[in-house]
């Protein structure tokens, strides 16, 4: 179990090897992330993007020849060179920078040339809560506009996967809902109940999924003992399953700016993790996102 972020950076900053991050058309906000978190040790940067440009804002940072840069000459230009770098083995996760999340993406899903899986590719963020005694992850905010049951295991599959690779040996998925009893009216209510139904059957293998349960439940213990709830996800969930893109986007969001949380998140399912961070965010989310990604490499 990882408590927070600190634990995460604790455990990179002890690996032997740094992991390597492909910065994609980097500009001054993803550069000035990188170089913080290779000068914590979190990662080593390469920096793909207009040469020129990037010589100028290592200068002005006082970094001068200190980074492999890997010039090109447009955003899909550099979106192609760093998935290849990915396929060479020569990059192991990749940064987004200033290049539009469409022209990186078309890249990645390529068919030939890209990064693409049998798995579904959904987003995942970590979650650090003042009020909550580990990591908690939301999926999926940022992919999956409206999935179906199908898609959702597939969601589900995908950040497991993540957790194991975390060292979770079986994570726990609390299906969210407005309501814990399933409801013909209430289409999340009857997907969270199969996707529990498809857990038992080992149809979803390595976690242990609820649901429907409503958010309440799922995080709080004192909610659970109340309620008289029977279910170990109750309070103690890793996984929050939204039901939609748009919930699992407002979830997120309202616990980093309203409950003080801190975040770090990335994109799952393609051969490698992609940190589509806001160019907005804080340094602080950027680096923290670098950190995780390199502790699923690990």
């Amino acid at each position: 179990m990882l408590r927070d972020f600190d634990e995460v950076i604790e455990k990179v900053k002890s690996f032997h090897e740094k992991k390597r991050c492909g910065v994609c058309m980097a500009d001054q906000a993803a550069i000035e992330a990188v170089i913080e978190a290779e000068e914590m040790g979190l990662a080593t940067p390469v920096l793909i993007g207009h040469e020129d440009s990037i010589k100028e804002i290592l200068k002005s940072l006082s970094r001068e020849n200190k980074y492999e840069i890997i010039d090109v000459k447009s955003d899909s230009e550099g979106a192609e060179k760093v998935v290849e770098l990915v396929r060479e083995g020569k990059v192991d996760f990749i940064l987004k920078g200033h290049i539009e999340t469409a022209v990186l993406m078309k890249a990645v899903v390529d068919k030939e040339k890209g990064l693409r899986t049998d798995s579904l590719i959904s987003h995942v963020a970590f979650e650090e809560i003042p009020t909550y005694h580990k990591l908690l992850a939301v999926t999926d905010g940022g992919m999956c506009l409206y999935p179906d049951l199908d898609q959702k295991q597939k969601i589900v599959e995908n950040a497991v996967d993540v957790f194991h690779k975390l060292g979770y040996e079986c994570p726990k998925v609390a299906c969210l809902s407005a309501v814990e009893k399933v409801n013909p009216k209430m289409p999340a209510t009857v997907d969270a109940g199969q996707l529990k139904i498809r857990n038992q059957n080992g149809e979803i293998k390595g976690c242990i999924v609820e649901g429907p349960i409503a958010f309440d439940l799922a995080y709080s213990k004192e909610a659970k003992e109340i309620k008289e709830y029977e279910s170990d996800v109750a309070g103690d969930a890793d996984i929050l399953l939204a039901p939609d893109i748009q919930s699992g986007n407002i979830l997120a969001k309202s616990l980093n700016l309203a409950a003080n949380a801190k975040m770090a998140g990335f994109v799952v399912g393609a051969k490698c993790l992609i940190l589509l961070i806001s160019r907005s965010a804080t340094a602080e989310e950027k680096y923290l996102s670098i950190a995780l990604a390199a502790l699923v490499n690990k």
